[in-house]
């Protein structure tokens, strides 16, 4: 009677071992599980750098610390370090409450893949970077849920870096420290180490680590245009799609020299009493993320701006304008767009992005997101297509959230997810056999505009929403 119970025993570790396929990575072994839909697993929370903490605070990321055993990834990883999200606008829209603890130790990746351990399958990857102006925001955010593009034959990574002060601190003593002289990009040296992290490891998620497409929005979107920029980042990636980022004429930040942003980041921390790298690096994570605020308070003026990226000659040789107007952006098929309600005027920066692609003999697809989202009358909520509210859509994620969708939207969603995972494989939103969408050029001025009809129905369809038809 015992060969049947072995039996049996050993058919259901089999079934486990299938369920949650564990991969030999970088680091050590990692053990996924399922999602909802067939065949599509996630990995949740592997690390892709060593924390940077102590003695790493304000460094390159470094390599991953090795675990014993296995790494059980079935739990999102520390979003990085930021302010509290109170009730009411993008804080209802996402439903945040549910992430991990915030915190410096935040260098942490998902994978959603239809095809873990067949390193054969050579599937087309996306690296995807959250927004949130470069100092909140998280890459599993409930908006960020990958399946669906997994379900379509897409490999997905997402990820956390470091953020704000944590990200982007410029100092005189850390420019001393460094081999190179520089400091501040923080957070975009955590973003091509996740680049570098997909090209050792991603073939054991099916993954092929040369058909590597980057995409984000905000300052995700902003991250995109600097990754497309950076020597750092050449032969990492092969697409690029620039959402709600801005285009030419008008970026979302306000440059400032290295040694202007190095200079008030000492009188800021000079300031708080931190004035050594002894001090800097011993002082709490509440104390530094908190001197910015009080900084403000006692002198009227404000000292964020100096946490962002910034043109340092080793990570950014020049503002992103004069990298597309001097030719040298990585010459890759780009995708750019915004919503009709998204933050100033991007239209006509992306048009003229596009043609500047078009004058060097390069392929630039402009979109429009223009269905303002339904509500349900509740106080306090985003209206309109607002900023990131094409993100539902493009995940189609629209599950996680309270809105009152209709089919139509579940049918736009479904439109864009095909775009946005056929650029993923093919560099044209498309697909292989060609389509109505065509790039935006001097001869065809035309956006895919995203949006419903008058009955609810999907009716995309190509034109120009810029005024006077530009």
């Amino acid at each position: 009677m015992k060969k049947p119970l072995i039996i049996l025993m050993a058919l259901a570790l089999m079934g486990c071992e299938a369920v949650n396929p564990v991969l030999d990575i970088e680091g050590g072994k990692v053990q996924g599980v399922k999602t909802e839909l067939k065949d599509v697993y996630v990995y949740r929370g592997i690390p892709y750098a060593a924390p940077p903490i102590g003695e790493l605070r304000w460094k390159a990321p470094q390599p991953v610390v090795p675990w014993e055993g296995v790494l059980v990834a079935d739990k999102f990883g520390h979003p990085g370090y930021q302010s509290v999200h109170y009730p009411g606008g993008y804080t209802t829209e996402w439903g945040y409450g549910d992430e991990a603890p915030y915190s410096e130790d935040c260098l942490y990746l998902n994978v959603w893949t239809p095809a873990p351990g067949k390193t054969d399958a050579k599937l087309p990857v996306a690296l995807w970077i959250h927004g949130g102006g470069f100092r909140e925001g998280w890459g599993s955010e409930p908006e960020f849920d990958a399946k669906e593009w997994a379900a379509r034959g897409v490999v997905l990574v997402s990820i956390n870096y470091r953020l704000g002060i944590f990200g982007f601190l410029t100092h005189p003593e850390l420019a001393a420290e460094n081999p190179y002289g520089v400091s501040g990009n923080y957070g975009l040296l955590d973003q091509i180490e996740s680049l570098k992290w997909i090209r050792k490891n991603i073939e054991q998620f099916g993954g092929d680590p040369e058909n590597v497409m980057i995409f984000g929005q905000s300052a995700g979107g902003g991250s995109v245009r600097f990754l497309c920029e950076s020597p750092l980042t050449e032969g990492l990636f092969n697409k690029a799609i620039i959402m709600s980022a801005g285009g030419l004429g008008r970026a979302p930040r306000v440059p400032m020299t290295l040694d202007e942003a190095q200079q008030k980041s000492k009188e800021v921390l000079d300031w708080g009493g931190l004035t050594d790298l002894k001090k800097m690096r011993s002082a709490s994570t509440e104390t530094l993320y908190a001197l910015g605020n009080i900084y403000f308070s006692a002198t009227g003026q404000w000292a964020r701006l100096t946490m962002q990226p910034i043109v340092d000659g080793k990570v950014l040789l020049r503002e992103f304008d004069e990298a597309a107007l001097s030719n040298t952006l990585h010459q890759v098929p780009y995708m750019i767009g915004f919503t009709q309600d998204d933050m100033g005027d991007m239209g006509d920066g992306i048009a003229a992005f596009c043609i500047n692609r078009e004058e060097l003999g390069q392929k630039a697809y402009a979109y429009q997101f223009a269905r303002p989202l339904p509500t349900d009358g509740r106080a306090n909520v985003l209206k309109g297509a607002f900023h990131s509210s094409d993100l539902w859509f493009v995940f189609k994620s629209l599950e996680h959230c309270w809105r009152p969708w209709t089919q139509g939207d579940w049918d736009l969603s479904d439109k864009m997810i095909g775009a946005w995972t056929n650029f993923a494989k093919y560099g044209d939103p498309n697909g292989p056999d060609g389509g109505v969408w065509k790039p935006y050029t001097k001869e065809n001025p035309e956006f895919m505009i995203f949006k419903l009809d008058e009955n609810d129905a999907e009716a995309s369809a190509p034109g120009n929403p810029l005024p006077k038809n530009k």
